[in-house]
């Protein structure tokens, strides 16, 4: 649907300035302002996924800013966008939201430094962000190459979690889990932005590993193969998911884009499901040297992410993903 929407609009070409835009269907939109600044600007908001209006707010000014470390960034402000239904929700719950997305700024080390709200139907949060970096440390997510080793930071399985939030039946172990990982920074962007062994990155959110994973090989011509026993996933994934806990988008996932995945033969629904999960606030796909992968991996787990993993490699075109 998205695809469809954008087809019709403009490109940016004409503007030599702005070396990332709608083309490559990456995390955010950059600017060069000189040789050696590029501006980054990016924005996400959405309705709760948890009932805690604080942890809402955590969530989803996590998210926001996740886009500027996947393109090697250092975010240094942000502005809110809030629409609440001012008659149905009280003050103090609203500000709580408001407070827990600027405790997740003020760990980044940056300002919420204005915004806009309205009166709407539903609650709705998040953050326009804005981000600086050298031109030369811009990590797109089109820069993958023949050979690379593939590294994920998180675990999977947010929206199986989700899901089993609705239906109450989310253990409180594992919803601390869950809100340890979608409110981890993802700063180690930044710090893999300076590795020249680092040649893409993205944030895997809304489409998934595997959505996220095409749109990496796209950008970059190439293939990805992926190991499934390789991939982290949260604790209580996999259980949930053959009890029935998914998303309905990510049904919609796998109807989007899966005649460009080859999967195992003996693959059941619930694979499938998990590889299609969508993340809120997800973890970064990386693409890297192989002969650097393992170190990298070791320093990513060193600085936080205890889930990092190698979890596959980059082949060679035609576009698409190979699970074994």
């Amino acid at each position: 649907m998205l695809q469809s929407l954008l087809a019709d609009q403009p490109r940016a070409a004409p503007f030599a300035q702005l070396l990332v835009g709608t083309e490559t269907a990456d995390d955010a939109a950059v600017w060069q302002v000189d040789e050696n600044t590029c501006i980054i600007a990016t924005t996400d908001f959405f309705m709760p996924m948890v009932d805690d209006p604080r942890d809402f707010g955590r969530i989803a000014a996590t998210n926001a800013i996740s886009d500027v470390y996947a393109m090697g960034g250092k975010p240094v402000m942000a502005l809110a966008i809030l629409g609440m239904p001012i008659d149905k929700l009280a003050p103090e719950t609203i500000r709580d939201i408001l407070a827990g997305g600027a405790s997740v700024c003020a760990e980044a080390g940056i300002p919420v430094a204005g915004g806009h709200s309205i009166d709407a139907p539903e609650p709705i949060y998040g953050l326009a962000v804005i981000g600086i970096c050298r031109p030369e440390d811009l990590k797109r997510n089109s820069g993958a190459r023949e050979g690379d080793a593939l590294i994920l930071t998180k675990g999977i399985g947010v929206g199986v979690y989700s899901a089993a939030i609705k239906r109450g039946a989310l253990p409180e172990s594992a919803y601390r889990e869950m809100m340890a990982s979608v409110t981890l920074l993802n700063r180690i962007g930044t710090d893999l932005a300076v590795e020249a062994s680092v040649h893409a990155v993205t944030d895997v959110t809304g489409f998934g590993l595997l959505g996220h994973g095409l749109e990496m090989a796209r950008g970059a011509g190439v293939s990805l193969s992926i190991r499934w026993d390789a991939i982290p996933f949260l604790a209580e994934a996999e259980r949930l998911v053959r009890e029935g806990f998914a998303t309905g988008a990510s049904e919609r996932n796998w109807a989007s884009y899966g005649a460009e995945v080859t999967l195992p033969a003996a693959f059941e629904p619930w694979h499938r499901k998990l590889l299609t999960d969508p993340q809120t606030s997800g973890g970064l796909l990386v693409a890297c040297e192989a002969s650097e992968a393992d170190r990298l991996v070791a320093r990513i787990r060193e600085a936080g992410y205890p889930l990092a993993a190698r979890i596959g490699e980059v082949g060679p075109g035609p576009s698409g993903v190979r699970v074994s």
